[in-house]
C-alpha cells in the first residue's frame, strides 16, 4: 500500500476550492456556503432575489474573511441558467464543487392544488438541477482528475423518501426525482472525474420549513425547540450538521462515495 495522508486537515480539506451554492442566500444554502468559506474555499452563491443574494454574499464575506460572490439568477428556466453559467464562466475558468440547493415548494389541498404549483416546483427542483449541471460540465471538468475529482452535491429531502407531513403535492415527487437523477448522474459522471452525491435533509431552521409549521416565514419567531421535539435526535439540524456533511462529500474523505443520497434528519427516516 502507498503512503496515505490520514490527518484531518488532509482528509477533510476544501481550502482553495471554488464552489457554487445555488439557493445560497438563506436557509440550508447559506449554511453550506458559510461552511465552505470558513474552511478556505472561494464561494459563489446564487438565488432568485438579487438584493437578498447580494446582502448575504457581503455578510458572509465580512464574517469569514473570504471571497463570496453574488450571482443572482432564476434557475427554474433555461434563460436564468444560461445567464448564471455565462457570468460564472466570466469569473472563473474552473469549478471544483457545485451544490444544487435551490428549491421551491407549494402547499395546497389536493382539491385546490394548481398547475403552477406543480410546474414551478418541478422546474426548479428537477429540471433546473439537470440543466445547470449540464451547462457547468466544462467548468467542472476543467481541473478534475482521478486523484482530485470535482463534486456535485444535490440537496434533496426526506420528503422524497417518506410521505411528507404537509400538503406539498409536487415537492416530495420532485425530491424523489432528484434522488433518482443523483444516482444516474453519479453513475455516468464518475467516469469523467465528477463525483455526484445527494443529501436528504430533514427539519432545519429555514424559511421554507417555517412556512410549513405555521409561522409564515418568520425564522427567528419559530419555536424550533418545539419542532425538534418530534425528531428522534431531539432537535432540528444545525449549520454544523449540513455544512459538515457537505464538506465530507466534497473532500478526500468522501471520494469513494458515489451516487448516494445521505439523510441528515436526526433519525426520522430510520425511525
Amino acid at each position: 500500500m502507498p503512503v496515505t495522508k490520514l490527518a484531518l486537515q488532509d482528509l477533510f480539506s476544501v481550502s482553495g476550492k471554488s464552489v457554487l451554492v445555488t439557493g445560497g442566500s438563506r436557509g440550508i444554502g447559506e449554511m453550506i456556503a458559510a461552511g465552505f468559506l470558513a474552511n478556505g474555499a472561494t464561494v459563489y452563491i446564487s438565488s432568485r432575489k438579487a438584493d437578498a443574494c447580494d446582502a448575504t454574499a457581503k455578510r458572509l464575506a465580512d464574517e469569514y474573511g473570504g471571497t463570496c460572490v453574488s450571482l443572482p439568477a432564476d434557475l427554474s428556466n433555461l434563460a436564468g441558467i444560461d445567464s448564471l453559467t455565462d457570468r460564472l464562466t466570466a469569473q472563473t475558468s474552473s469549478l471544483d464543487i457545485l451544490v444544487n440547493n435551490a428549491g421551491a415548494s407549494w402547499g395546497a389541498s389536493i382539491e385546490e392544488f394548481p398547475e403552477v404549483g406543480w410546474d414551478k416546483v418541478m422546474d426548479t427542483n428537477v429540471k433546473g438541477v439537470f440543466f445547470l449541471t449540464q451547462r457547468l460540465l466544462p467548468l467542472l471538468e476543467a481541473r478534475a482528475t482521478a486523484d482530485d475529482p470535482s463534486r456535485v452535491v444535490n440537496i434533496g429531502s426526506i420528503d422524497g423518501i417518506k410521505t411528507p407531513m404537509f400538503d406539498t403535492w409536487s415537492y416530495g415527487p420532485s425530491k424523489a426525482a432528484l434522488h433518482a437523477l443523483t444516482r444516474q448522474m453519479g453513475s455516468r459522471l464518475v467516469k469523467r472525474h465528477i463525483i455526484v452525491n445527494g443529501i436528504a435533509p430533514g427539519p432545519y431552521p429555514t424559511w421554507m420549513l417555517s412556512t410549513g409549521v405555521g409561522t409564515g416565514g418568520d425564522v427567528e419567531g419559530t419555536d424550533w425547540d418545539a419542532v425538534g421535539a418530534g425528531v428522534p435526535r431531539g432537535r432540528v439540524g444545525t449549520p454544523e450538521d449540513i455544512a459538515g456533511l457537505t464538506i465530507f462529500l466534497c473532500s478526500r474523505a468522501g471520494a469513494f462515495t458515489v451516487g448516494d443520497v445521505i439523510t441528515s434528519d436526526g433519525g426520522i427516516v430510520a425511525s
